[in-house]
């Protein structure tokens, strides 16, 4: 019998967790569903949230604009989300930030490219015909010119803009 106890005990304390990392992972999961409640109607729609009461309490902080009522609310997200298995949203809500993360590195890099165009002239151009095949180099060497003209008269970029919008289209063809 001693044995059943012992391996009981030894059980009990796998599952054991101290107040600091529970009240840790309770931030956690309000923290998660603050961010849930700040994402546009499209971005949330992405998320799968399985719990209806859990979906009807997000719906209902984005409409509370009183600080404490918010407040509460987000308390009440934390506490329903620590009842149902939200390794799902979390994996969601990740995989959305992690896109949001691409875009961006893809529009610096992009720019990068435009700006080398603008200040390289014909000898950025290879690189961007090697990278992307289908460019017309044509084009490129119009919307450079017309950029450097622009730049030199101090106007608007327009043309530095319609370069950019046709890197945008090479890259994502």
């Amino acid at each position: 019998m001693s044995e059943d106890n012992f391996s009981i005990n030894e059980h009990e304390e796998e599952n054991w967790k101290s107040k600091t990392a529970v009240k840790k992972e309770m931030l956690a999961l309000q923290e998660l569903g603050e961010a849930l409640v700040k994402l546009s109607e499209g971005e949330l729609a992405t998320i799968p949230i399985d719990d209806d009461m859990l979906a009807e309490a997000i719906a209902t902080a984005r409409r509370i604009k009183h600080r404490e009522g918010l407040r509460r609310q987000m308390q009440y997200i934390g506490k329903l989300m620590r009842k149902s298995d939200t390794e799902h949203i979390e994996k969601a809500y990740q995989k959305l930030i992690n896109g949001r993360k691409e875009q961006a590195r893809k529009f610096h890099e992009l720019e990068q490219w435009r700006d080398a165009l603008i200040e390289k002239g014909a000898n950025a151009i290879q690189e961007v015909i090697e990278r992307y095949p289908n460019a017309d180099r044509q084009h490129l060497r119009q919307l450079i010119a017309q950029a450097n003209k622009e730049k030199a008269n101090n106007k608007p970029p327009a043309s530095s803009r319609k370069l950019f919008r046709y890197l945008r289209e090479l890259e994502e063809h």
